[in-house]
């Protein structure tokens, strides 16, 4: 099984933010933002940043593809 990211980058189109505006917004590196990009693992505490800022749920942030 692998990690997708996609609903995270549906969910910046549907609120007019860009992928920068984002890691500032929540409070996380570039580094941080190329592993997202890449749908490579970030700590939990990553992703609770983002749902912070994006005030939504993990589920609208992430999700579990099988191969």
């Amino acid at each position: 099984m692998a990690l997708s990211y996609d609903p995270l980058w549906k969910k910046l189109i549907d609120k007019k933010m860009n992928k920068l505006e984002l890691a500032k917004a929540a409070g996380f590196s570039t580094a941080t933002l190329a592993k997202l990009s890449k749908n490579e693992y970030v700590a939990l505490a990553v992703l609770e940043k983002i749902c912070i800022a994006l005030d939504c749920n993990i589920e609208d942030v992430v999700e579990i593809k099988k191969n």
